[in-house]
């Protein structure tokens, strides 16, 4: 059998600029897409923040951004609709970005 090394044989003959084309390019396969929301899903989002706000509850919000999926876990400060933010104690997430929400 030949003893054949794969990519790293034609790694010397690239620029460098076509390496980082090429890993771009695989970090772009793995990216999600943001899903579509219902207005079911939308209406019992809105309610939780409502009551998490006016209780002062802890809540957990799911949220889509530099596609990938990521949470956030705290103290609700403000919901501004007309800004469409939600800002906890250290980030603000865009409202149309959120995804999902429950409070702990």
């Amino acid at each position: 059998m030949i003893n054949d090394r794969g990519t790293k044989k034609w790694t010397s003959l690239m620029l460098p600029e076509h390496v980082e084309a090429l890993k771009k390019l695989r970090e772009e396969e793995n990216w999600k897409e943001k899903p579509i929301i219902d207005e079911h899903l939308i209406e019992e989002i809105n309610l939780i923040l409502q009551l998490a706000l006016k209780d002062d509850l802890t809540i957990e919000v799911e949220y889509f951004k530099d596609h990938d999926y990521h949470k956030i876990k705290g103290k609700l400060l403000a919901v501004d609709p007309l800004l469409s933010y939600v800002r906890f104690e250290d980030d603000e997430i865009p409202l149309d970005s959120i995804t999902g929400a429950r409070i702990d």
